[in-house]
């Protein structure tokens, strides 16, 4: 729908049964994320909270909660735009030509950012002013969640050389002076690290706009994977059937006109301030560090300015459905991009980053009869260094022509094809002393450890086993659960240092050695072996957030040849929590009790909670 604002989203959803509004005070102190957590994870509407407690703007949250609501708000535009983006040709040169390609004329139009004239349509308030939420009991204090954070390009200033990105904000606490100073956190490789880059070289301040709020194409446009030339603004146009609105204000800021919010100000080179601990989407907190420190100028709000926010956590989450929703859009794109690739699956469950899933094609040498990995390489080695994958710790890639119907979405039905057909002595790929995530804390340093290819392609080298073996037993260390077929997992001690984990490991080879285990493919230790195997999310996030490739896989028969390493017998990931991990996210009970309050009879959630 082409909604001029927020307000007008939030009239739409509530007339369709798609938000509830709270009237009852709210604490933004955790408990409104509590209520969030509760309402997402029953799959519920939409909430309206229309009393914060210390601020005079109400807030809104699960807009994006399902990708029922998502497309619902999008039901107008969604066609044209997935039509747009999925074109074959340079998606850029249909929108600068767009009367050559039928029925995108218009959604080309709409596209275009359209610049207005300075209007005095904002008040002014100050950050302390703002709903000072906060997720989680050990953030280190509010943060903007649904950010929009805005940059120009220092050596081609203008629109169409921005970035809108979505980085979150810590507007309070820490070493911060309140409503002068607040927290810019960006991971590495994003938009808005080569515009400081220039901006630093320059020995110029950066100038930051954080859009909260405005019509939902908007946070949409700001997390979308756009290709390269097709700017944030120009997407959220022809999402949003809207031209992206806009003006500077009187200090030469950028200023979003149908935003419920702007905060602007300026990041100085090499000036910064610890920011965090968060409560993040891999399920863990993401530790204090420093980030660049955001000198605020203004910040301006419009009159019936509603603030919006989330609440991130162990997936799935509201960032979930976004990213269904961005899959239904853009799904098919990357495909295209790299030539042999069917499907690329950034695993949710296991926090995104962590774990890609991924089907290639293996046609190096169509003349022999049996397959093995050789293309599937090629495009491991594109994907590993493809925008925010090459984030990414494990890919597990297949060969389609082993299985036409294989789905990456399927996660035990994919990890189960690629252990049966690898050979481990061959088909693992280590990449060693490279980056990962900012927020995976696996490695022993910030966006520092290492990544892995699982490559599978051929015929079953085993038959998964559907039971425990017979007989197996681990010794002093106890007994095995089985989590999906041929893959078990180990209860052992908690992880003391990486000398203790080797001898551990070793004497569970010398254990096993002597067991039939060809139809086990993957041993999990962990700290808790009932609940990782209990399901295949447990499986994906306890083996995958917790290891780091290089120093925690291991194997039965392990060893070098030619600087390559392999096993002879199952692979083994270490999984336990270590003692530089960030601790994961628990609830605070008390909480979790004073929120009831809120689904007794006649309270605004009854029946909800």
């Amino acid at each position: 729908m082409g909604y001029k604002s927020l307000a007008e989203c939030v009239a739409d959803l509530e007339k369709h049964g798609h938000l509830i509004r709270i009237k009852e005070e709210v604490d933004p102190y955790l408990e409104m994320a509590a209520i969030h957590l509760r309402v997402y994870e029953k799959q519920g509407p939409a909430l309206y909270f229309e009393n914060v407690k210390g601020s005079p703007f109400p807030a809104v949250s699960n807009l994006f909660g399902t990708l029922e609501r998502s497309k619902f708000m999008f039901r107008d535009s969604l066609p044209k735009v997935e039509q747009l983006v999925n074109l074959r040709s340079d998606p850029v040169k249909a929108l600068k030509n767009p009367f050559k390609l039928p029925g995108i004329g218009f959604t080309a139009l709409t596209a275009l950012p359209l610049k207005q004239t300075f209007k005095n349509t904002f008040s002014k308030t100050t950050i302390s002013a703002l709903p000072q939420i906060v997720n989680w009991p050990m953030d280190g204090g509010p943060f903007v969640t649904m950010p929009q954070v805005y940059t120009e390009d220092p050596d081609k200033e203008g629109i169409l050389n921005a970035n809108l990105g979505m980085y979150r904000i810590q507007l309070a606490g820490n070493d911060y002076e309140l409503n002068k100073e607040i927290g810019l956190h960006y991971q590495i490789h994003r938009g808005i690290g080569v515009h400081q880059s220039k901006a630093n070289a320059k020995g110029l301040p950066l100038k930051v706009s954080i859009f909260v709020g405005g019509p939902p194409s908007h946070p949409l446009a700001a997390v979308m994977p756009l290709p390269e030339g097709l700017s944030e603004m120009t997407f959220a146009g022809a999402l949003g059937n809207r031209r992206f609105r806009y003006f500077y204000d009187e200090e030469g800021f950028c200023i979003s006109a149908d935003a419920d919010f702007v905060i602007t100000g300026t990041v100085y080179p090499q000036e910064n301030k610890p920011e965090g601990p968060f409560g993040d989407h891999l399920g863990y907190y993401s530790l204090t560090h420093p980030f660049p420190l955001m000198k605020v100028h203004n910040v301006y709000h419009r009159k019936d300015a509603i603030w919006s926010f989330t609440v991130v956590g162990r997936p799935p989450q509201e960032d979930t459905s976004f990213g269904a929703l961005i899959h239904e859009i853009a799904g098919s794109a990357l495909p295209k991009e790299i030539h042999g690739l069917k499907e690329v699956n950034a695993v949710d469950a296991a926090g995104v980053h962590p774990l890609l899933f991924a089907i290639g094609s293996e046609r190096y040498t169509p003349y022999l009869k049996e397959r093995r990995p050789q293309e599937i390489l090629t495009i491991a080695n594109h994907i590993l260094g493809k925008n925010q994958l090459s984030l990414a710790k494990y890919l597990f890639i297949a060969a389609r022509e082993d299985d036409e119907a294989l789905d990456t979405h399927d996660l035990s039905a994919f990890m189960q094809h690629v252990l049966s057909r690898m050979d481990f002595k061959t088909d693992l790929h280590f990449y060693t002393n490279t980056t990962i995530d900012t927020l995976d804390y696996s490695g022993e340093g910030l966006n520092s450890g290492s990544k892995v290819v699982f490559a599978a392609a051929g015929t079953a080298k085993r038959n998964l086993c559907t039971t425990l073996p017979a007989g197996i037993h681990a010794g002093n260390y106890g007994g095995f659960n089985l989590a999906i077929p041929g893959v078990l997992t180990l209860q052992l001690p908690a992880y003391q240092t990486a000398e203790a984990a080797e001898a551990e490991v070793a004497q569970l080879n010398e254990k096993l050695k002597t067991e039939n285990l060809e139809s086990v493919a993957l041993i999990v230790l962990c700290d808790d072996a009932a609940f990782t195997a209990e399901n295949i999310n447990n499986l994906v996030w306890v083996t995958f957030t917790r290891s780091n490739p290089a120093t925690d896989i291991h194997g039965i028969g392990a060893f070098i040849q030619n600087k390559h390493w392999g096993c002879t017998g199952p692979v083994i990931i270490d999984a336990r929590k270590k003692p530089h991990h960030a601790p994961e996210l628990i609830k605070d009970e008390a909480v979790e009790r004073n929120i009831e309050r809120l689904a007794v009879k006649g309270a605004s959630l009854y029946g909800m909670l």
